[in-house]
Formats: structure tokens, sequence, C-alpha cells
């Protein structure tokens, strides 16, 4: 027990420490509607778990009508190293890059150059000749035209055909062909990455079932050809420098790396080895599905700009229609619609531009309201925007196993507990 109240007396004192790097404006819990009491519990939830050394530590902001209710780091930065976990702890936000790279799409749909209805082989012709494989009864690959060309769109709501592969979720044995996600990132650049991926069979026809892949990769690097920028290079000038996002990045500098936070070596829950490669390993190009960097601050930036209707403190990155249709379902009833194939809490929701978005009451085991858009990451990072209740969370931590969708369930359920009105 003391050592639990030691581990959250050291969490009070690193947010206290860090009170001028606020990324929002404060608010007391119990003007904005929470029981400090009920927040106190993702203090003692987090204690419990470092002890117990499921997860090495976190940081985790809670804002409620644009102001921080909660913002505290917890446990250690790098286990190795017992480095303690700073506010400003940089994480590798794999598919939390999504979002971002959507909203540098979408910023160019509204200038008029990026049209979601535009043929994606109008951008790269060798999308136009790859064909949908259908496994035959005796495991064989049938091989069939394109019904419809795939379109931008289809890339913003993962209904381009494209997968990846390495995904312990999936069911496809084309899974086998394709790469795992962050690894052509590594070993290419962004023509080699648009080269080996339309070699590929589409694992379905466009337009007609939700597959988690390289669809936003490949709307980053239609982004740079549109732009003519590398896509961290068009997200800083369109994006991150305008909201304040002072550590978003692709490519961590040599200042910003001793704050990179890092795995326990082993998964907690299999003992098996586990890492984050890009910590240690550069990527070759801007992966806009996976590959991007930040603080929790930068990021609950980045969802309070989204639930303001594309705005934060007078800059404003698209219009509010726009994140009202990017925050829409886009999964009509003629697609299959997988999304909870991903995570098993995300029944009862649909999928946006880029984001999941919460469709009807219940059915999800993680409580919330329809209009809620979201997206995680699969080394541990997780944020969530519900409309309703004008409130944004955004969670870091290094867990890159599956006990990471145990921190996302549980940290939804224990913000949602505190909640007084």
């Amino acid at each position: 027990m003391n050592k639990t109240i030691a581990m959250i007396a050291a969490a009070a004192v690193i947010t206290l420490g860090a009170a001028r790097a606020a990324p929002l404006p404060e608010a007391n819990p119990d003007d904005a509607g929470f029981s400090k009491q009920g927040l106190a519990r993702l203090d003692s939830f987090f204690a419990r778990e470092i002890a117990a050394k499921r997860v090495p530590g976190a940081v985790v902001a809670i804002a409620r009508d644009g102001k921080l209710v909660h913002y505290k780091a917890y446990g250690m930065l790098d286990p190795e190293k017992g480095t303690p976990m700073p506010i400003d702890a940089m994480f590798a936000l794999a598919s939390m890059t999504k979002p971002m790279a959507a909203v540098a799409g979408l910023t160019l749909m509204e200038q008029g150059k990026l049209p979601l209805q535009a043929k994606l082989s109008d951008y790269f012709p060798a999308f136009a000749d790859m064909q949908v494989g259908v496994q035959q009864a005796d495991g064989s690959l049938k091989l069939e035209p394109q019904a419809s060309p795939i379109f931008i769109h289809d890339l913003y709501r993962h209904t381009s055909g494209l997968m990846y592969g390495g995904r312990p979720d999936s069911s496809s044995v084309l899974a086998r062909q394709y790469p795992e996600g962050t690894a052509p990132a590594i070993e290419g650049d962004t023509q080699a990455f648009i080269e080996r991926i339309t070699k590929l069979p589409l694992v379905h026809q466009p337009s007609t079932e939700f597959e988690y892949g390289f669809s936003i990769d490949v709307l980053g690097a239609v982004v740079e050809k549109v732009s003519e920028q590398h896509l961290g290079d068009y997200l800083a000038a369109n994006v991150w420098q305008p909201l304040g996002m002072k550590d978003a990045t692709f490519h961590p500098t040599d200042a910003q790396r001793p704050r990179l936070a890092r795995p326990f070596a082993n998964d907690p829950l299999t003992g098996r080895p586990q890492a984050i490669k890009l910590l240690d390993t550069p990527t070759k190009f801007d992966c806009g599905g996976a590959c991007s960097f930040a603080t929790v601050g930068d990021y609950i930036r980045f969802g309070q700009m989204l639930l303001n209707g594309g705005e934060l403190e007078g800059q404003r990155i698209l219009s509010p229609k726009t994140v009202h249709h990017m925050t829409s379902n886009h999964l009509g009833p003629e697609i299959k619609n997988n999304v909870a194939n991903i995570e098993p809490h995300r029944a009862g929701f649909g999928f946006g531009l880029a984001v999941a978005v919460r469709t009807s009451e219940g059915l999800s085991s993680v409580p919330g309201n329809p209009g809620e858009f979201t997206w995680n990451g699969a080394y541990g990072t997780q944020f969530f925007c519900d409309p309703k209740e004008r409130l944004v969370v955004v969670v870091g931590t290094a867990a890159p196993g599956e006990l990471r969708k145990y921190y996302r369930e549980q940290v939804q359920d224990i913000v949602y507990g505190a909640m007084t009105k």
C-alpha cells in the first residue's frame, strides 16, 4: 500500500512540476463535471499496473470544454534505465498517425485539389491494374479484375482492398503476401512502397468491405504528390505548427530521442521479446499510416481542434463542415463493416475518414455516445473525442502487446465513471 501511495505521489509531483507546460487551459474537475475521487482511480489503476510490471508507465490527458481536468505522468519512460516518465514524453503513435494524415488530405480537398471521388490511379496509375485475389476451396488464389476503381474515398475509410500483413487478427490467407505495417517505410522510399504494394492482389473488391491496412499510407503518398512536399513537411506547415504541436514529427531529433517512451523487453502477458522498432530504426519515407511521434500534450491539441470543428485558439485547420463529414460514418449498408474485428470494444462503431465513429447506443463494451470518434495505435496509444460530452482523452503508453487493448477499455471505463454530469 505504501508503495502504491508513493507512486501516486510521484505522479502528482511530476504533474505539478510541468504545470507551465500544460497544452490547454486547466480547470477544477468539480467545475467541469468530474469527481476528483473518480479521477484518482486513474492514479490507483496505473499504480497497480506499474507495480505489477505490466506496463512501464503512462501519460494521460483529459479535457472537457477545452480545459484540462487531468494531466499526469506515471511510472517510467525507460524501464531498463529506470528513467521517470516526464509529462512531455514522446510516444511512437503507430496508427494514431492516420487521423493526422487524413486531416492533411482534407485540407487539400478543401482547396479543390483532392476530391474524394478522384480515382487513385489518377495519381499512381499502377493501382488500376491491381487484381482481386479470391481464395478457392483448394487453397489456390483466383485473380479477378476490379469491378470498380479504387477512389480516394476508399483510402480514408479502408475500403480500398488493401490490407496489412503480419496481423494476428486477420483471417485472410492473402495476409501472407502483404508486409507488416511499418516494413515498407523502413525498407524503401515512397516510390518503392507504391511499386511493392501494387504488385500484390487486392483482398476485396474496392468499396465493398472495411479491411484495415495500408490505405492511409497510400493516402499519404497521394498528399505528397499533390502538395509536392514530404508528408511531414506538409503536416508541419498546415497542422502541427499552427496548432502548437511542438514535438510532432516523423523523424525524432537527437534532442528529442531521450524522451522516447520505451516498452518492456518482454511482453508481460506472454514473456516473449517485444520491441517498438521505429524507436531505433529510421524510416525512409513519412508513412501516413504508422510512423509519426508526438507527446500526449501535442495530440490533445489535435483532438481538441477536431472537437472544436477544425479550429483551436484562432488557428483554423479545417471547416466545421469538413470535420463533421470526417467524423460521420462512411460505411453504408452495402459495405461489410469489420471495424469491431480490430478490437472487441468497437462493436457499435462504423468508420469515418480515418477515425472510428460510434453509431449507436449500447453494443460497445465501453461507455460513450453516438458521434464519438476515436482511434488507437498498436504501440499503446489511444484517443477519443465525445462531442456530446465535449470531451477529449489521450493516453500514451509503450505497450505494444495485446495488453494495450486492456488499457484502452479500462481508461475509458474510469473516465466516464468519474463524470458527475
